[in-house]
């Protein structure tokens, strides 16, 4: 059947309909087109005719999202095995192969006299050693204190430090060596971690603390004794009664009885070893249970030392020979202020900042010591140490103006320690005099040292340039100055070119003045007596005091390496705490500066009162 209509260019236009199908015509056309051909066709050509069933059949993969030819399958397959036998193969030959790793800087003088001075501790530790105390010639030692003696109510008081080069326990200034090395690890943690040096410190401090809590009854909130000493030194009964300074026996051999000091009155004492609990609470605030021990131990210590006025030294008492007292006011200041920080109570602030017990620790008086932090006299740390609460925190009213006075009186006592004021005098070699040409300067000397480059790390981290000595503006870097050229005599920098420090340096003290030093260790047992031929001897001591700071040269300089000459040779370890607090402070530079926070861990948040309105007025 065939339809024609009209085309639009003229012509018919043909529509052709029938029954067939695409299929059947597109069949019949390709037959016709087959037979119809009779000569040879091209390349071209045959592609036009060929049909489907002529093509060439090509290999796929479904990879599902995916439809690829089989053999562009097969290479991306070798392409990924082949890359990661590479990789593999690179892998292998950078971990084979040895590199040369950039090791840290060497730690600077500072870092490795601080690890030295640290291990003297550990040749003063008494009691049961610890396995690690890394001290060959040390041993247990003195396993009897207090049970032996009747006195004493059979309390234990085994372990702790002894004090210098003899065996005697002197709690007074084992305490304030304990708040000192607390001080500097509260301010300065981050650069004991990073020496490595922090769990060896913390160690040295809970080793002391451990032994404070034994010397009072502890656990209760009431107490009428604290035990203030183990040992004896007053050698005028001669050999009718042998004791730690007539003796010269390695504390591993003593077989005399040790007396155990005990005292009903002790407001310095007390108030000392509260100070150094509080303090180490704050250090191991991250282990709660011991440091709630501590505080609690500190609360009932600072509660006696109020209640139980006097001095602990006083009545002619073994240790006024030795560390007598010359008042209690200064620690009131002193264990007041670290309980603040150590509680937030702010009654203990409020007694610290009280204005007459101030006055009657000398912080207003002047005088030719002020200024001189020791075991002794702690007004000069206890101001730093309120001067850094109105620094960052400024409580306001009613604590400002007590907090200004300490403020300026810190001022003024960092303006003595330069040279140009002349407060103190110093000697050629540049060493500062604060003890005024008497004998073991160098204990007062590291004091000075970390008080002035502390109070530079405050005035830094406060955003302050520096401080006035009247109209002179000196920079903070004046006090770093200050602390390093003094630390730099101890450590060598002087006229004899010799380091105060055993076991640093090349040239340090042979003959220091320490019974357990200077005996051999030869399984022999030296009698009391039979010791002296060792403390007589011209021989070095055959055990290093690795890190002990010795008393010092004397004011023209001069030092005399004589075992027998305790004012030059002997340590201490009031001295070595404030040695290792000095030397941290300036440890590493000026980058790592102090731990702002910390010290405040316990303090609540403070929300100044406002002051009283002004009286009324009256014509």
């Amino acid at each position: 059947m065939s339809a024609y209509g009209r085309d639009p260019w003229g012509g018919p236009l043909e529509i052709n309909v029938d029954s067939a199908t695409d299929d059947d015509r597109s069949r019949n056309l390709q037959d016709f087109d087959r037979a119809a051909l009779s000569r040879q066709l091209d390349e071209t050509q045959q592609s036009w005719l060929l049909g489907p069933g002529e093509q060439k059949k090509k290999k796929y993969v479904d990879l599902g999202c995916i439809v690829c030819s089989r053999t562009v399958f097969k290479w991306i397959v070798i392409s990924v095995l082949v890359s990661g036998f590479i990789a593999g193969l690179v892998t292998l030959i950078v971990k084979t192969v040895p590199r040369h790793h950039h090791s840290p800087p060497p730690p600077d003088n500072y870092t490795q006299a601080l690890r030295k001075a640290l291990m003297f501790f550990n040749a003063q530790r008494s009691g049961h050693l610890p396995k690690h105390n890394n001290v060959s010639w040390r041993g247990n030692s003195c396993l009897r204190d207090g049970l032996s003696d009747p006195g004493a109510n059979n309390a234990n008081l085994v372990g702790g430090f002894y004090d210098a080069g003899d065996a005697i326990k002197f709690n007074f200034p084992g305490a304030f060596a304990m708040t000192m090395l607390s001080w500097s690890v509260i301010e300065y943690s981050g650069k004991y971690e990073s020496s490595g040096d922090l769990n060896h410190v913390k160690e040295i401090i809970k080793w002391g603390t451990d032994y404070i809590l034994k010397t009072f009854n502890s656990s209760s909130d009431d107490i009428t004794v604290v035990y203030s000493q183990v040992g004896k030194g007053d050698t005028s009964d001669g050999p009718s009664n042998p004791n730690d300074h007539y003796c010269w026996m390695r504390p591993e051999d003593i077989d005399y009885t040790r007396p155990v000091t005990a005292s009903s009155t002790g407001s310095d004492l007390a108030a000392e070893m509260a100070a150094a609990l509080a303090a180490a609470s704050i250090v191991f605030k991250d282990n709660k249970h011991y440091s709630q021990k501590l505080v609690k131990g500190a609360k009932t210590l600072f509660k006696f030392s109020r209640t139980q006025r006097g001095r602990y030294s006083a009545g002619g008492s073994d240790a006024a020979i030795f560390y007598n007292s010359s008042g209690y006011y200064d620690e009131y200041v002193w264990g007041g202020a670290w309980l603040y920080y150590a509680t937030g109570n702010s009654s203990y602030l409020q007694l610290a900042t009280t204005p007459g017990i101030a006055k009657r620790a000398g912080a207003f008086r002047g005088g030719q010591d002020y200024g001189v932090l020791s075991w002794d006299n702690k007004l000069a740390g206890a101001q730093v140490l309120l001067s850094r609460l109105r620094l960052f925190l400024s409580p306001g009213y009613p604590y400002e103006e007590i907090l200004k006075s300490y403020h300026n009186q810190t001022n003024i006592v960092m303006c003595s320690y330069l040279p140009v004021f002349r407060s103190f005098n110093r000697t050629r070699g540049g060493l500062i005099q604060l003890n005024h040409g008497r004998p073991q300067p160098l204990q007062y000397v590291v004091n000075a040292a970390f008080l002035a480059s502390i109070y530079a790390d405050y005035l830094k981290a406060a955003d302050i340039p520096g401080w006035y000595c009247g109209p002179n503006f000196f920079s903070v870097q004046v006090l770093r100055n200050f602390a390093r050229t003094q630390l730099n005599y101890i450590l060598g920098k002087n006229p004899l070119k010799m380091s105060y420090i055993v076991g640093y340096g090349k040239h340090y003290p042979k003959h220091v003045h320490h019974r357990g030093a200077s005996i051999p260790k030869n399984k022999i047992k030296y009698s009391c007596k039979g010791g002296w031929k060792w403390r007589d001897s011209p021989r070095p001591n055959p055990n290093v005091l690795t890190g002990a700071m010795v008393a010092g040269p004397d004011k023209f300089d001069k030092f005399h390496d004589v075992r027998t000459n305790y004012n030059y040779t002997e340590p201490t370890l009031a001295g070595n705490a404030g040695l290792v607090a000095a030397l941290v402070s300036i440890a590493g530079g000026d980058t790592l500066g102090i731990d702002k926070n910390t010290m405040f861990s316990a303090v609540p948040p403070m929300f100044p009162t406002p002051p009283p309105p002004p009286a009324p007025w009256k014509p």
